[in-house]
Formats: C-alpha cells, structure tokens, sequence
C-alpha cells in the first residue's frame, strides 16, 4: 500500500475514533479503540513494539516502545494531553527514526477537533 494512502487512512481511522469518543479519555484507551478502527479497515499494524537504541557500540534494551507500527512503515505515536507540541514532535522524530522507518504520526486525542492534533512528519 502507497505511503500516502496508508497515513490518510490512520488519519481517517483516528478522525472516526475521536468522532466517536470525544477528548478526554486515556491514550491507552484510544490506542485500543484505533487497533480496533485499523482491523476494520484490514490494515497490518503492531502495538507496543519494543525498539532498541543504539548507545555507543551497545544497544540499550531499555529502549522506546512504538504506540503503533503500521504496515511496516508508519510509527504512530498517541497522546491524550495537554499540548506539548514541541515535545511531543521531537518524540515522534527520534522514535521513528530510531525505528527505521521514514514517516512518523503524532496524533494527539485531547483537542476538541482531531484535526488539530494530527501531524505528520518526515524522517
């Protein structure tokens, strides 16, 4: 699937979670609720992957884990909380690319319109 049919229907997936549900739940309830509008819409993802980061000739196993990979080339990264904006993209930045991955999405639930919590970003 074309990368930027995969990130409109993550988009799409998360506009219809926030729709539904509204601000002010707990990112691990949207997580799941988003798991839940991907299968829907047969899209591949994996919750909660573990990544390893690189420190010096090491790799530390204490590292990041993913919100969600999405078929193999989009880390998504939920929040639910007050707007931390430039937090919140560095994050986004660094763990997609320690991933590997080339596209990250920062989709934040806690705004009134989801629309203004969606960012996409490029590694």
């Amino acid at each position: 699937m074309e990368i930027n049919k995969i990130t409109e229907q993550i988009i799409g997936a998360a506009i219809e979670v926030h729709r539904y549900s509204g601000p002010g739940l707990l990112e691990s309830a949207y997580k799941q609720a988003l798991a839940y509008e991907l299968k829907l819409r047969n899209i591949n993802f994996k919750l909660e992957v573990t990544v390893p980061i690189p420190y010096k000739d090491i790799e530390l196993e204490t590292g990041y884990r993913a919100d969600l990979i999405v078929e193999n080339k989009v880390v998504v990264e939920l929040k639910a909380q007050r707007d931390k904006k430039d937090i919140f993209e560095a994050q986004t930045l660094t763990n997609t690319g320690l991933s590997g991955h080339k596209i990250g999405l920062l989709l934040n639930f806690h705004h009134k319109r989801m629309k203004d919590g969606i960012n996409r970003f490029i590694f």
